[in-house]
């Protein structure tokens, strides 16, 4: 959440709504500060680009707000920089509600909506027409040359705030499109593995489990969902920990692999672990993709953990690079919840590569900063100055590939931090 948004949004009245309720403390600090320059970054961009549709909000001359739906191929709504969106407005009903409130008002409102993914974003701006006669080369730019629709003209978009909410109470829709995709899917021959899972239960540990839910975080990383077969709470674990969960291979064997679970230890109906599928390995992460649906049951052991998250006041800083970030957000949900203070630190290739990106934007927006190493500015974690300025009593988590983990720990030598302040886990 930004100060953008939180100074545009919450006011006097919104704040003594909030105070009302019980919520005023947890706003407030998003208000403290100057506001921010805002800017679209990779994420916030790929997700607009890849819209076919949006609603926009204006206000009119009696101060009744007008929401609009509107529609277009995928990528309609184009991004013109950092901080301007624009799209070409397409000949409708002729009643120019939308265009002729902008005369009096530039102040709009859009939602995004991706219902498969349960995602939204929310963006304000001030908006102004783009007139065909006398700024045909900007109208160009956003024209859609095989869409065949009359275009009357261009409305330009400068934001000022965006925010993206929780996925509360959106209800999944699809596309005809992608659910053409789903049944293609489904109509292909099942391999040895899905039709062992289907015939039984996979794994001989005491405690049942279904998976009550499946997500995709990114085109290769996919959450999983746990609930106790029977219904009872499940046993209770501390940030860091880790199930070992049994999978079954196309050729019919059936293997393990420990998986971090990633929701904070205060939810005991269910466990959330998240899978990077690697497909030139020797791992068993394509055969879990491949085979496990919503109602597999399973047999593991209770949770373990060899990276467990100090339970006392200390802060901590947490640094985590690619699906490392698994059993770090753990411990972020687990530090806020008990108002430890910490800082989460997260490197990858790309935002979209990246799970729980938008997530932890949401829910730690001072506490997380991200570096992005093939993106059109590559940004780099700065190891030494982010040790350098640390507390004599911060504690260190790290998880990811072994060339992070021994940056940090060679770093940390270099600086004088003992040892046992730096704990770690390898995901190679």
């Amino acid at each position: 959440m930004t100060r953008a948004f939180a100074k545009i949004s919450f006011t006097p009245d919104v704040q003594t709504v909030q105070t009302e309720m019980g919520s005023r403390a947890v706003y407030r600090s998003t208000e403290l500060g100057e506001t921010e320059q805002v800017m679209l970054d990779s994420t916030e961009q790929t997700f607009i680009a890849e819209r076919d549709s949006f609603y926009q909000a204006t206000v009119s001359q009696t101060g009744w707000p007008y929401v609009q739906h509107r529609g277009g191929p995928m990528g309609f709504l184009k991004v013109l920089d950092e901080r301007t969106l624009g799209y070409a407005d397409f000949s409708g009903n002729r009643q120019y509600l939308s265009v002729g409130n902008l005369r009096g008002d530039d102040r709009v409102s859009l939602i995004l909506m991706d219902y498969p993914q349960r995602r939204r974003l929310k963006i304000w701006g001030r908006a102004r027409v783009v007139d065909a006669r006398s700024e045909s080369a900007l109208l160009a730019k956003l024209e859609l040359p095989d869409f065949r629709a009359p275009v009357e003209r261009g409305i330009l978009i400068q934001v000022e705030a965006y925010d993206w909410n929780c996925p509360k109470y959106i209800t999944p829709r699809y596309s005809q499109n992608e659910v053409e995709a789903l049944l293609d899917q489904a109509r292909q021959p099942q391999s040895a593995a899905v039709a062992r899972q289907l015939s039984g239960v996979l794994g001989n540990g005491a405690l049942p489990l279904i998976i009550s839910g499946i997500r995709q975080l990114t085109p290769r990383i996919r959450a999983y969902e746990f609930r106790h077969a029977d219904g009872e709470p499940l046993p209770a674990y501390r940030a860091g920990a880790h199930i070992r969960v049994p999978i079954a291979l196309p050729d019919g064997s059936i293997t393990s692999r420990a998986y971090s679970l990633t929701n904070a230890p205060d939810d005991l109906d269910c466990y959330r672990i998240a899978v990077l599928r690697v497909d030139d390995s020797e791992g068993g992460s394509p055969a879990l993709h491949d085979s496990w649906q919503i109602g597999t049951r399973l047999n593991i052991d209770a949770p373990d953990n060899y990276f467990p998250l100090h339970d006392d006041k200390r802060p901590a800083i947490l640094i985590a690079g690619g699906i490392g970030i698994t059993p770090i957000k753990a411990m972020a949900e687990a530090l806020a919840a008990r108002g430890t203070d910490f800082q989460l630190h997260y490197s990858g290739r790309t935002p979209q590569q990246m799970a729980f990106v938008d997530d932890l934007r949401r829910h730690f927006p001072h506490q997380c900063r991200f570096y992005f190493s093939q993106t059109q500015n590559p940004t780099r974690l700065d190891l030494s100055a982010l040790l350098g300025n640390l507390s004599a009593d911060s504690v260190i988590y790290i998880c990811g590939p072994t060339r992070l983990i021994e940056n940090v720990r060679q770093t940390a030598r270099q600086l004088g931090i003992a040892d046992e302040r730096v704990q770690f886990e390898s995901f190679i």
